[in-house]
């Protein structure tokens, strides 16, 4: 579909859109409704595009802001109510699955200065694979002098629905060694580089190694500062208590045939999550919406 502000695109296998709206620009996969790449004109890149990641049917996307649900990361780490929910004894894939389906373009329509769009994945016609709950989901982009991304889950069926997720976003820095994120001091987090265990932050969030962290009862508002660009990522949450800080640093990257082997040094990862104690368990006709709104100002 093409109107003034949506243009159709392909790369490789995937159907995409290309969205403007004043001075920005998010490019959109049609599978998993994955927001790639989102950049002010004349401002460096806010959603990192990886210029490795590959865009095949089917194949996950190391890149942008990967919709993760109905389970986060790892299946067995999820809760038991959200274990609970699929029916199958065959291994399970990290991230859950609804990013390798193809979503539908619903509505454009301006709302005073936003653009807003509506990606929608309806209940499917046999149910989803391996996990019967009627779910629908809806992701909704609103660009005005931020990018705001919206997730809504309607539980339409007869049962309670437990469910964990993730907006999975990747960051564009100058280099991640030299950044630093502003919310977090004081914050319970999950190590899951050393066994899991329960620790609290000191001070800003700095990198000097991989990191791979749960923050608990995170704030509605946290930032990347980033002196060589000169600029803050603000990042405002709804509907969400959990934020993920992850980056793979050198021997994690250099394994990953999906990212440069210094790919790590460009991109930070502060998912907006609703995952551990966090999960959201939806009754009979209710709706859940996590989002964040994503914006910079200068240093």
């Amino acid at each position: 579909m093409n109107t003034p502000n949506v243009e159709a695109v392909k790369l490789d296998e995937l159907n995409c859109w290309r969205i403007r709206h004043c001075q920005a620009e998010v490019l959109v996969a049609q599978q998993g409704a994955h927001i790639l790449s989102y950049q002010v004109d004349g401002q460096p890149p806010l959603i990192w595009l990886n210029d490795k990641a590959v865009f095949k049917t089917g194949k996950s996307i190391r890149a942008g802001v990967p919709v993760c649900w109905p389970w986060f990361g790892i299946f067995a780490r999820n809760p038991q109510s959200v274990q609970a929910m699929r029916t199958s004894e065959e291994p399970a894939g990290a991230h859950g699955f609804v990013r390798a389906m193809d979503w539908e373009l619903g509505g454009i329509e301006t709302e005073g200065e936003s653009l807003k769009v509506e990606f929608k994945l309806p209940y499917p016609e046999g149910g989803f694979p391996e996990w019967p709950h009627q779910v629908d989901l809806t992701l909704t982009l609103r660009l005005d002098d931020q990018l705001h991304i919206s997730l809504t889950s309607h539980n339409r069926g007869a049962n309670t629905v437990s469910i964990s997720q993730a907006l999975h976003s990747y960051f564009a820095v100058s280099d991640v060694r030299n950044v630093h994120v502003e919310g977090v001091d004081g914050l319970d987090y999950i190590e899951t580089l050393d066994d899991w265990k329960t620790n609290t932050q000191q001070g800003d969030l700095r990198f000097a190694g991989e990191t791979d962290r749960i923050y608990l009862d995170a704030p509605p508002q946290l930032s990347i500062v980033d002196p060589a660009w000169e600029r803050r990522i603000v990042l405002t949450t709804t509907g969400s208590r959990t934020a993920v800080i992850w980056n793979p640093w050198i021997d994690r990257a250099a394994a990953l045939s999906d990212m440069d082997n210094d790919g790590w040094q460009r991109m930070l990862c502060i998912e907006t999550a609703n995952v551990m104690n966090d999960v959201m368990n939806l009754a009979p006709d209710a709706s859940h919406t996590m989002g964040v709104s994503v914006g910079s100002k200068p240093l």
